[in-house]
């Protein structure tokens, strides 16, 4: 596809962390460089500290943008998001490709000619009663609130949902729930990974890791409760409203360390080296953490859990946990022990979902639908 030839517009939740969702907006935008990203909110700092990725971007927040305090905003007051989205004006695009998760930017209005396609990262999970990383259901006001907001929203988010043309699901799973939720068929196009050049045989240390957001569904104290029962090294990254209890979960085992955040750089020698990820995940939409590990040669022991059954291959990637209990994540590193595993294997996998694959199939999708499209 000619990168030019369509007038296209990206629309995209908010730009403020960067994780899966923003790596498939920058491959998008690998293919479509003009577009203008439309979004309701873009940290300044975040845009800065990643620089390298985002120059040169036509980035358009909302209104919201000019809010005080907007990031701490957005959650409390996402009453506003349908009057956000529906504030954009898209009418001159031929193609609108949405990429929509908690913040439901597949709300965005367009014109009945406009080929509006949306890649979903999953049905907004605050709405359908899936773990999220605050409990803020301990607080009865906030319940309340939260109760009378999102009756509102879902009703908004199933009204939204009919309003586009065709559906992307970056899972097998989330697939599942567009199905169920709102009641639209998509195409599962696996978003992509960073895929360095194949690695190099690179000697294994005697340690396990865990990588992810320190959050109650991701299971960080699980693992942390396990290894410190078996008493074997396990070497913790990630951030979030769990840290202080992970801090002090590991303040009395000398075989576990906690790292907390750390650069790319430290990241990939920590993959490449492990033993195996730990990724005790619940209801994951994917769970790119084995996909990334693989890609360094390194296994992943997952939890039989959401998407995370569709980015490991048992006996060649890794296995599974079928319990979200001690003893069956400890029965699993046992396991994990007693099998050989290949680094080629894993890295062979991990290339099913390199970058240069998904923007191919991104652009045979949006060739076919604007033929279909054009048809009616």
């Amino acid at each position: 596809m000619n990168k030019t030839k369509f007038n296209i517009a990206l629309v995209h939740d908010y730009l403020m962390t960067f994780g899966g969702a923003e790596r498939v907006l920058q491959a998008l935008h690998q293919i479509w460089p003009q577009a203008p990203v439309f979004v309701s909110l873009a940290d300044s700092k975040f845009l800065t500290k990643h620089k390298d990725i985002f120059t040169g971007w036509d980035i358009r927040p909302s209104w919201f943008q000019k809010l005080p305090a907007n990031k701490k905003l957005i959650s409390p007051l996402r009453f506003l998001l349908p009057y956000i989205w529906e504030s954009f004006d898209l009418k001159n695009y031929r193609i609108v490709f949405s990429s929509s998760a908690w913040a439901m930017s597949k709300g965005v209005l367009t014109l009945p000619k406009t080929l509006h396609i949306c890649y979903c990262h999953t049905p907004p999970r605050f709405l359908y009663g899936y773990p999220q990383a605050r409990q803020w259901q301990k607080n009865r006001l906030v319940k309340i609130y939260a109760s009378l907001v999102n009756h509102k929203l879902r009703s908004y988010d199933y009204i939204s949902s009919q309003r586009v043309d065709y559906f992307i699901a970056n899972s097998r799973e989330v697939a599942k729930r567009i199905e169920k939720f709102w009641r639209r068929p998509a195409k599962v196009i696996y978003p992509p990974i960073v895929l360095p050049d194949k690695p190099k045989s690179t000697p294994k240390d005697d340690f396990y890791l865990y990588v992810s957001r320190l959050v109650s569904y991701k299971h960080p104290l699980l693992a942390i409760r396990a290894f410190k029962e078996i008493r074997k090294r396990l070497i913790i990254v990630g951030n979030g409203p769990l840290r202080r209890q992970v801090v002090n979960e590991v303040a009395d085992a000398p075989f576990l360390e906690y790292r907390g955040y750390v650069s790319d750089k430290t990241l990939t020698t920590l993959y490449q080296k492990a033993k195996a990820v730990i990724f005790p995940a619940e209801s994951e939409d994917l769970g790119l953490v084995p996909l990334e590990a693989a890609a360094y040669g390194t296994p992943t022991i997952g939890y039989y859990s959401g998407g995370v059954k569709e980015t490991i291959v048992p006996g060649k990637t890794g296995l599974f946990f079928t319990r979200l209990t001690r003893q069956a994540l400890i029965r699993a590193v046992k396991d994990f022990e007693n099998k050989k595993w290949s680094s080629e294997d894993c890295y062979a996998w991990a290339r099913n979902f390199r970058r240069e694959l998904f923007q191919k199939k991104i652009i045979k999708f949006v060739k076919e639908k604007l033929k279909e499209k054009s048809a009616k």
